[in-house]
């Protein structure tokens, strides 16, 4: 294959003879493909996925710190079209059906795979990837990605980038910015697929101003002039599928102020996740409430407290809450803190102080009481529990 641009490749397996094997046997050139880096485990990995954004990844399925289940998972959410081939020793059915259903192109067993097996679906990638398509620009991949990383608290390039994209490429004249986040889950269609099936001229608008995020979203920057028709380009999507969504940060003057819109369309959005809401489904306050608790996961938030931010007396907050919720403002609380400190304890080295303080749950010896008597584990034990549960899989 005579292209410049070579296909990326991330090798990603806890055996170095495994990494090593695949790097120096397989003919990478012959795919038009490079190995940019290779990782002894999950977590490694999706810092390496992050910063050279590989087509490829040809990963492990039983590793410690994250498992290839899982570092699939967070692949796919943030570039869909990645290929994936998982690795194992063992005929793990039930783990590859769970990658084949995340997304992964295939499966092969290591110790018993034939070179051709590969081949044939390095040979496959390659035909699929460099296949013409109507891609996002070079620059709206970059941005994803950068983005991607600043937001899932990774790297600040993203927010050091901000300034000098405000000054250039999204200055407008100086007009005030609107960020628009753009939901397609369940549409079948992007949004740019969306914005053809309005028969809308696409390019004067978003060109130059989107920024992909995933399969399911996008961010989108409009500056003051071109509001109007924004807001009449997404009515019009939404008539082609009405699962479509949006939410809206506008007249943002100064480079701070776009890092707090995107910050809080991201916060939202993990909302909307978590709960398998949005806004419209929850009263106003209510949603502004959920919204304080989770931006202010340290903070001591009484409900009376919270009911004076948002408007309401305690009672006619509480009983709205329940309602729209599901749970007393006391019990959503409790199950908020604890996912947040099982979240911690599973994915960070942080201290039982340091996590207590995120928590909001005082000092370490008062957490690990609390902890344990939520879950009837300490923290340590969950903690160790947790590290070694990809070690007893392969038991």
């Amino acid at each position: 294959m005579n292209t410049a641009k070579k296909i990326k490749v991330l090798i990603v397996d806890d055996e170095s003879i495994v990494r090593k094997g695949l790097r120096s046997t397989v003919s990478w050139e012959k795919f038009g493909m490079e190995v940019v880096a290779d990782a002894p485990n999950g977590l490694k990995a999706w810092e390496a996925f992050l910063e050279h954004r590989p087509e490829v990844v040809i990963t492990d399925i039983v590793m410690p710190e994250m498992d290839g289940i899982e570092l699939s998972r967070k692949v796919k959410e943030a570039a869909k079209d990645t290929k994936i081939i998982l690795l194992s020793c063992h005929r793990d059915f039930e783990y590859a059906q769970q990658g084949i259903r995340l997304g992964a192109s295939g499966y092969l067993l290591k110790t018993a795979f034939e070179d051709e097996e590969l081949e044939e679906m390095l040979g496959k990638f390659e035909r699929e990837l460099t296949a013409p398509v109507s891609a996002a620009p070079q620059d709206g991949e970059r941005l994803e990605t950068l983005l991607f990383a600043w937001l899932n608290g990774h790297n600040d390039k993203f927010a050091s980038e901000l300034a000098q994209l405000h000054k250039d490429q999204w200055h407008y004249g100086g007009q005030p910015l609107h960020i628009y986040l753009i939901r397609t889950a369940e549409c079948d269609l992007s949004w740019g697929e969306l914005v053809r099936a309005a028969a809308q001229n696409e390019r004067s608008i978003t060109e130059g101003s989107l920024i992909p995020y995933g399969e399911e979203y996008c961010y989108w920057v409009v500056p003051d002039t071109l509001r109007e028709a924004a807001d009449g380009l997404l009515v019009e999507c939404k008539s082609k599928c009405g699962k479509l969504q949006w939410s809206r940060r506008g007249s943002l003057m100064h480079s701070d102020d776009l890092k707090e819109a995107f910050q809080a369309l991201h916060k939202e959005a993990e909302l909307e996740r978590i709960y398998g809401v949005s806004g419209e489904d929850w009263p106003e306050p209510i949603w502004k409430a959920v919204h304080l608790l989770h931006a202010n996961p340290a903070a001591d938030w009484s409900a009376s407290d919270l009911a004076e931010e948002v408007g309401l007396s305690r009672s006619h907050f509480s009983i709205l809450f329940k309602k729209a919720v599901g749970d007393s403002f006391i019990a959503f609380q409790y199950k908020r803190k604890l996912r947040l400190a099982s979240g911690l304890l599973r994915d960070t080295a942080l201290t039982m102080q340091e996590i207590a303080e995120r928590t909001g749950l005082g000092d370490s010896k008062y957490f690990s009481k609390w902890f344990k008597r939520c879950t009837g584990q300490t923290p340590s034990h969950y903690r160790s529990e947790q590290q070694k549960g990809d070690v007893s899989r392969t038991n």
